[in-house]
Formats: C-alpha cells, structure tokens, sequence
C-alpha cells in the first residue's frame, strides 16, 4: 500500500483563526451612504486585521432611501434572514430605528476598547445614544450646516462678506441682482437644504425665521438639487450657497477660493451613526466591523478627497497617515468643535417638515413666484437703501413681504380662512404628507396668495 508522505500537505504558515467555522462571513450593511463611501469602506475594511480574525470575506451594502428602512429590517427578519448593521443617515433616522424595537444593544469588547477615544457629545448634540446603560448608537461621523462663499465673487461684487443665515437675507445683495448673489435648493428636492431651513426657524423663530427665509429665497437662485448649489459656487456663478459641511470642505480642494463657513447665528452639528440590528445572524462579526468604523485605521475613509467628512474619532489626524495629510479637515474639525450650535429640536422639526417643504416651495421656491418675490424685493431694497422711504417704512413693507402670520388663505375642502401660524404648520402636517390632492389643492392656493401678496407690496411701494 502506498504510504502518504507529510509532505504533501504542506503546514500552513499561519494558523486558521479560532473564531471563524465555515466558509466566511458576509456582512450585510443598510446604508445612506454614497458609493464613494461603501466601495472605500469595503476595500480597506476587508484587508484589515478585524476581518481576517472574525472570517469575514464581504460587505454588501443595500442603498435605500430612509423612509424605507424600518420595512426592509422587517421583511429581512420576518424571512429570517440576517442584516446586520446600520449605517448613515442621521440621528433622527436611527432613534426611528430605536424606537421600532429594530437596534440591539453594542456589547463587543472591541467596540467598547474603541469608545473611550470617541467624544459622548459634541456642542450639545449626542454622539453616543445610550438608554439604560446600553449603547444602541454611536456617531461614525459629524456635520454641520452652513454655507460656502466663493471670496473672489464677493470681492468682485463688493457685497458685505457673509457670516450668518441672516447676511443672506440683506439688501444690499437684493440690489446686485440680476444675477442672484446666493443661492440655495428647493426643500422639495433637498434634504439637507431643508434642515438649513429648519435650523433657521429654530434659531430664530417661527415668525421672524419665515421672514428671513423669504428674503433669502428672494436673493437666491433656486436650484433643484443640494449638489447644484455647490457647483454653483464652486464655478462663481453665485457668491455664496447654503451646503452641508462636506460640500462645502470638497469645494474648498476644487476651489481654494471657495471657503466653507460655519454660520455665526448658530448651526446644528448631527452625530452620524452606526448601529447594530436585531436582525443580525453575526452579532460578533457586525461588531467588529462598528469598531473597525469607529477606530483610527477605519476613519482614514472621511480623509478621502471625494469624501471629506469630519470624522468622529480625532485620533485619525494623529495617529494614521491619511489624517496627516488633511490639516484643513483638522481645522474644520476644530472649527466645528468650537461653533455656536443651537439646541436642534428633530422632533419638533418632524411635526411641521412636510408643510415647511410645500409652503416653502409655493411661496418662495416655484419659479414664477420666485421672479416676482425678486421684483418687489429688490425694489424694495433699493428705495431702502437709497433714502427714498425710511427704515421703520422699509420694515414694515418687509413684513407685509414675509410674515407668514400675515399670509391669509383657504384650506382647500373646508373654505376655513387661516394664516400659517406653526401650529397650523403641525396641524396640516400630516395631511401634506399623505393626500396629494389636497397637497396640490393647497399649493395652488399657497402660490395664488403669494403672488397676490408681492404685487400688493409692489403696488404700496410705487405708490408711495
């Protein structure tokens, strides 16, 4: 009989990790992250130590629009199959998420090992979200909203350099126009431009943040689409445009005449996060992968130049070398640390968001009433500023101009006369959401009163 000699199996050089039976791991990642994010997260975290010790041989990430996500967890668990982490999206999304039962509690050692390097708050917002002494969130990364000026368009205009949401609505940029000096998207086609709406609000009122809205729209060009607005700026085609942080940080590299600036009225900065879901078949493997995203080697993908988001973990700058090479990333972290950030009510934004989006779109963002709100806006501005009415004139027309108190129409079906007041706002939410005749209905009539509104104002001022 033959005999088998031991060398024809060869020892392996390295001995097979103890954690993993079976052929390999393949995580499964719900995401509103780009493809520039996934395929660099991908790539770097599959090469990593982590990786190789739980056995894990792939990511795949699913893409879905956040409404969605609290029904594809469900169907994912109800089939019984695994989906394991979330990742992306903002904070309000994955207290959703909290809420719904669909988050498990992050009990790994090597999540907790990197923890202590990652900050539990960061200028009043949370970035760690922890509910009984369990941790059912953590922030990957930070935004803030602000806007981006491009220097060299606002020196060749001559305009009063921007530093707060409320520069943006001044007159001395009304009379610069045609062409706009600013520029924004409209809410119904932005998300993130909406939260800027939102902030504003917040910060400021809801009266007197309408007015500023109005008179920011009335400066602007209205783009449809957050990307637009960067390009916009980026090209100098408009002075400045309302960004969040990462557009603003990537048009700085395209542009170094371009400059992100964290408004001096207040912004909002949002944790990011990841989370673990009840719906994973891997819970040690999933984990692993939280804590190669929070860790130092992990962050280096926010380095990236398509990427540039502020990361969670300040270690990157220091300790890899990706981190190095981005002292402006540092800066703006540092920034961001020390900008007034106002205390952001989601749940208060979420009572009025669907009607704040179609009011805004009605009564600043369609292009008709938009070209009227121009006219009388610049007008008005330029009899302001040139002597021919008096301040107290001036503030008074603006109020007729914006005050959304002060905005009389009809709620379609009822004949019931109203004016937007917020708790009407929060009143009408719901409907907006979910019946689109009656969305239709009222933004016909919104437009219809707007456009009466502005020629009103128009017709006082040339009268006066």
């Amino acid at each position: 009989p033959q005999v088998t000699t031991p060398t024809l199996t060869p020892t392996p050089t390295t001995p097979p990790p103890t954690t993993t039976v079976g052929p390999g791991i393949e995580l499964v990642v719900i995401t509103r992250h780009s493809t520039d994010i996934q395929v660099a997260a991908r790539q770097k975290f599959l090469q990593s130590d982590l990786a190789r010790r739980y056995g894990i041989i792939n990511v795949r990430f699913l893409y879905i629009d956040a409404p969605a996500w609290i029904d594809t967890i469900k169907q994912y668990l109800e089939a019984g199959r695994s989906i394991d982490v979330a990742w992306g999206g903002g904070p309000t999304l994955f207290d959703m998420l909290l809420s719904s039962g669909l988050l498990s509690p992050i009990k790994s050692s090597v999540v907790m090992d990197v923890l202590k390097d990652i900050p539990k708050e960061i200028a009043g917002a949370s970035m760690v979200r922890e509910v009984n002494g369990s941790i059912y969130w953590v922030a990957a990364a930070i935004s803030s909203f602000g806007f981006t000026v491009n220097e060299v368009k606002v020196s060749q205009l001559g305009i009063p350099y921007p530093r707060s949401w409320a520069d943006l609505a001044r007159p001395e940029y009304a009379i610069r126009m045609p062409p706009p000096v600013a520029g924004l998207a409209d809410a119904i086609y932005s998300t993130s431009n909406t939260r800027m709406f939102e902030i504003i609000i917040q910060t400021y009122g809801w009266v007197q943040g309408w007015k500023l809205l109005t008179l920011i729209g009335a400066n602007s060009v209205v783009y449809t689409g957050s990307g637009d607005v960067r390009e916009g700026v980026i090209r100098g085609d408009i002075a400045v445009g309302l960004t969040i942080d990462f557009y603003g940080y990537g048009a700085q590299l395209e542009n170094p005449n371009t400059k992100y600036v964290l408004p001096a009225d207040g912004t909002a900065i949002n944790g990011d996060p990841i989370a673990l879901l009840v719906s994973s078949k891997n819970p040690e493997a999933a984990q692993a992968f939280i804590a190669w995203v929070l860790s130092p080697e992990g962050q280096t993908i926010w380095m990236d130049e398509k990427i540039n988001r502020m990361p969670i973990n300040p270690k990157v700058f220091d300790v890899t070398e990706e981190g190095k090479r981005r002292p402006d990333l540092k800066r703006a972290y540092e920034e961001t640390l020390r900008a007034l950030a106002i205390k952001f009510s989601d749940e208060l934004a979420l009572s009025y968001e669907q009607a704040l989006m179609w009011f805004f779109h009605a009564t600043i963002g369609d292009p008709t009433v938009n070209s009227k709100l121009k006219e009388v806006w610049k007008e008005l501005s330029l009899a302001y500023l040139t002597g021919r009415i008096s301040k107290d004139k001036f503030e008074e027309l603006v109020d007729e101009l914006s005050n959304p108190e002060k905005f009389v129409f009809r709620i379609p079906g009822s004949g019931v006369t109203a004016t937007f007041t917020e708790k009407l706002a929060q009143e009408l939410n719901e409907k907006v959401a979910t019946d689109r005749d009656f969305r239709d209905a009222i933004v016909r009539e919104w437009k219809e009163r707007a456009l009466e509104r502005y020629d009103s104002v128009l017709r006082k001022l040339r009268s006066l």
